[in-house]
């Protein structure tokens, strides 16, 4: 019988699922994902959330979430604290053109925490492509998707990521505060914003502030230093070489994964994405290039 994890996860009535569209979100990675949870850990930690998929396919009893971005993070404070006013909030707004512009233009912190919390999601969920993107003062300005129809919140979903977000540590800031905390036996997912492979790659304006190159060498070494403390440490990047040399030490897959967020249909083929582990990958997966 396969070992069974010590740390309970899945647990919730109903699965969760992302609440969210959010470009370079693991829905379509996660059935690689779930195939590499260790058999045996005790916190899970993700310190750059986004969407979450992986965070709320797993459900974990007790957990620490983190992400730069305080937006997505106060929405997800939301869910947890008050979901009945965040979708009765959501069940009156109106999906068109003119709200859409007059809400972006709003500034959140004006607003009351249930207020901007559904503002969050009402231009999540209306925006072109579902793509977070703010400029250099971190001001959203993604335009208006045009969608015939626009479902803002399914109401049992939301709560089952409110329920397991209420068990769960909740924090927005630097990655690395959130994993100088870092225990042995913690099981730790790394889904920082990808190397780019493309002139239009680049999600990172997710934030005012780029993640770079440098950006993206310290977090290796904060890899070998988590490996060092005994955590557990999964990451997924894209499969650039920059990646597969900064990681060379450690156990890597390559996942081939159909690439959608791009402004030239013709340009939305697969592409390769790298996992990297400090543990054993399963024999049915070491060595192999799977897709996603």
């Amino acid at each position: 019988m396969a070992a069974q994890p010590s740390f309970p996860f899945g647990s919730l009535a109903r699965p969760a699922k992302p609440i969210l569209k959010w470009a370079g979100g693991k829905a379509r990675l996660l059935p690689t994902l779930k195939r590499l949870i260790p058999p045996n850990f005790d916190r899970y930690i993700e310190p750059f959330l986004g969407g979450g998929a992986f965070f709320f396919a797993l459900a974990p009893k007790f957990g620490i979430v983190n992400d730069l971005n305080a937006e997505l993070i106060q929405c997800y404070e939301t869910v947890r604290d008050a979901p009945d006013a965040l979708l009765n909030s959501l069940s009156k707004m109106m999906v068109e053109e003119s709200e859409f512009y007059r809400w972006r233009a709003i500034e959140p912190g004006t607003l009351d925490s249930i207020s901007r919390a559904a503002r969050f999601i009402y231009l999540n969920k209306t925006c072109f492509n579902g793509l977070y993107r703010v400029n250099k003062k971190g001001q959203f300005n993604s335009p208006f998707g045009g969608y015939a129809t626009v479902a803002l919140a399914d109401p049992s979903n939301l709560y089952a990521c409110s329920e397991a977000l209420s068990r769960t540590e909740i924090t927005s800031g630097d990655y690395r505060k959130v994993l100088g905390n870092a225990q042995p036996g913690d099981f730790i997912y790394l889904d920082p914003p990808y190397v780019p492979v493309g002139k239009f790659s680049d999600f990172n304006r997710y934030t005012a502030e780029p993640f770079s190159g440098t950006n993206q060498e310290e977090l290796a070494s904060i890899f070998a230093d988590l490996d060092q403390r005994g955590c557990l440490v999964l990451l997924s990047n894209s499969k650039h070489p920059t990646v597969v040399e900064l990681y060379k030490q450690f156990q890597q897959l390559t996942v081939k994964m159909p690439r959608f967020v791009n402004c030239k249909g013709d340009k939305r083929g697969d592409v390769d994405e790298l996992v990297v582990t400090n543990y054993e990958l399963p024999s049915e997966l070491s060595g192999d290039e799977i897709h996603g």
